[in-house]
């Protein structure tokens, strides 16, 4: 039966149902502009990555006065329930600040370019030669024999970048502390810096400290230091034993970096990273606030979001650039299947001696998800940061990483040997190779 003669046979309702349709039309049009209004007047009206909450609270990081207990790796989640939509609400750097980052203009990108072989001018040192190589790190010490990983020199495509002069690089630092802050990458490139730091320092007038939370490599004549404080995932959590830290469940405060930050925060160029450590599954989440020790689970994405958000809250409150610099380094790419850049094969970095030259190639390595986050934040701190671009210059170095040729705790065994298909790391890097260029870039920047 239609509906139009139904209507028509009770003409004496029609005004009636007519009145309570408008009056109905009139009320959602007034709510829906009531919640508008309120999702324009949040700070941040995106949900965090992972959730697809529409409502959530904000959470002011770094009070001096938040967790009453330490976490370490001793520490565990009484209870753990889903993610709440806390966020972070971080301070916003001064506009000045965000204005010189905006107007700022580089001559030249020097993270846009392709890898040259340049036999005559690299390595930039030895890997015999540099006493706080890494086992690691020292491929051809444990096995390779192809060396040409290490000849390889980054060419930006309009420019050049500034040649390596360690001389100068010294003058740099006189008086003043370098830190590197955060996972094994950056460890990898604090060595990296050290090797190539180090020989112009006589034996007598130069020192490393045992392996630490807070490593420091200390030159004399120059009154400055070269240091590494491991903090993996940048604010507390219970991974933050250098040597500790292979653990059931990744547990992480994410709205407190001051555990780190009490010893970084007096350095004079601080270069941080994360990223490897936020691949590894869902992490737990346990507020400073929270007293009974419940946490919360969330993905790795969102997890680092919020860490991140801490972290620029630290340095938009704390950075006056014309004081201190800071540099952010960009995710560092792995190279774990071969069929990403030779269609057909199964390997993986195993046995590859030469760079992708394919331009742009960007492979599983790296999450593009990840990186406009990171994108994000530090776009949102202006010219207090400084962003070391490695990405995509890294992704064409398949070659670089030590496979089996490596010491890991201990020595791999003939069948572990034999067996790169399970053993290989792809994801470190050689030295000499890749974080060098890292570094030249940080000396290029400076």
């Amino acid at each position: 039966m239609s509906v139009t003669p139904r209507w028509s046979r009770k003409k004496p309702h029609f005004p009636l149902l007519a009145v309570l349709f408008l009056v109905f039309i009139s009320c959602s049009i007034l709510y829906n502009e009531f919640r508008i209004q309120q999702i324009h007047e949040s700070p941040d009206h995106g949900s965090a990555s992972g959730t697809q909450r529409t409502s959530f609270t904000f959470v002011k990081p770094n009070l001096p006065n938040g967790a009453s207990e330490v976490l370490d790796r001793f520490r565990s989640c009484n209870s753990t329930k889903s993610y709440s939509g806390r966020k972070i609400r971080w301070a916003d750097p001064d506009s000045e600040s965000s204005r010189r980052r905006s107007t700022r203009q580089e001559s030249c990108d020097v993270f846009s370019g392709k890898w040259v072989f340049d036999n005559q001018s690299y390595p930039l040192y030895q890997e015999s030669d540099c006493p706080y190589m890494s086992d690691q790190l020292a491929c051809h010490k444990h096995g390779r024999s192809d060396l040409q990983y290490q000849y390889w020199r980054w060419q930006p495509h309009n420019c050049n970048l500034k040649r390596w002069n360690v001389y100068e690089m010294w003058e740099k630092l006189r008086g003043k502390r370098l830190m590197f802050v955060g996972d094994s990458l950056n460890r990898g490139q604090w060595i990296s810096m050290v090797c190539l730091l180090q020989s112009v320092i006589p034996a007598d007038k130069k020192s490393m400290t045992p392996n630490a939370q807070l490593t420091i490599f200390r030159a004399e004549e120059y009154n400055a230091t070269v240091e590494f404080l491991w903090a993996p995932l940048l604010v507390e959590s219970n991974s933050d034993d250098p040597v500790n830290h292979r653990l059931a469940e990744r547990i992480i405060r994410p709205d407190s970096v001051l555990k780190h930050s009490s010893q970084w925060e007096h350095a004079d160029i601080l270069i941080f990273n994360s990223y490897l450590w936020w691949r590894q599954g869902p992490v737990k989440l346990l507020w400073s606030s929270e007293k009974n020790g419940a946490c919360e689970e969330l993905d790795g994405l969102g997890a680092m979001e919020l860490a991140m958000g801490a972290w620029a809250d630290w340095v938009a409150s704390k950075v006056i650039p014309l004081k201190k610099r800071v540099f952010f380094v960009t995710m560092s790419p792995t190279h774990f299947w071969s069929q990403e850049w030779e269609p057909g094969s199964e390997g993986n970095c195993y046995n590859q001696i030469r760079p992708i030259t394919t331009e742009g190639y960007w492979g599983s390595g790296s999450d593009l998800p990840t990186m406009r986050m990171v994108d994000k934040v530090l776009s949102g701190l202006g010219s207090k940061v400084s962003v070391i671009n490695i990405t995509q210059l890294s992704e064409y170095r398949k070659d670089g990483h030590p496979s089996i040729y490596r010491k890991f705790w201990e020595t791999l065994n003939p069948q572990q040997l034999a067996n790169p298909a399970s053993y290989s790391d792809c994801i470190h890097w050689c030295l000499p190779g890749v974080p060098d260029v890292w570094n030249e870039l940080i000396f290029h920047l400076l």
